[in-house]
């Protein structure tokens, strides 16, 4: 005589991610090293442009921002808190690791006067535009 068993499906799905990950052969160390890059928004305002990008976990000093040659370069590293051995993870979903992104400036942006605050994970970058490049109202004689 068979016994009855009571189906559970979360329990399936748990042991096919199981198999699934040992099909390809990876610990979920392994992949704490995926690839990442922060997420910006990109503003346009009278005299200047911003570029925010959420930078959370990141201390200062693993942010760098550079402008050359009409590229504005923004690189950095989130580092993996120490793995500690009485914490059991169930799930580690956050990427770590080096991060860049590149942006290609205006030609009225003047790269001299970039400048960058670090605040509460959100790194604000303003990018002043040129004089001339300012819109002006220009007052036309009528003859």
């Amino acid at each position: 005589m068979k016994t009855l068993v009571q189906w559970n499906p979360i329990k399936e799905l748990d042991e096919f991610q199981n198999r699934l990950g040992s099909f390809f052969n990876k610990q979920d160390s392994e992949w704490l090293g995926a690839a990442w890059s922060p997420l910006v928004d990109v503003i346009e305002e009278d005299k200047e442009y911003l570029i925010k990008a959420e930078i959370p976990e990141v201390d200062r000093d693993h942010v760098k921002v550079t402008v050359n040659n009409g590229t504005l370069t923004i690189s950095g590293e989130r580092k993996l808190e120490k793995e500690d051995q009485t914490k059991k993870y169930h799930r580690v979903e956050r990427s770590y690791g080096s991060f860049v992104r590149s942006f290609t400036l205006p030609d009225q942006v003047e790269a001299r006067k970039v400048t960058a605050d670090f605040k509460n994970g959100l790194l604000t970058v303003r990018l002043p535009k040129a004089e001339k490049a300012l819109p002006r109202e220009v007052e036309v004689k009528i003859s």
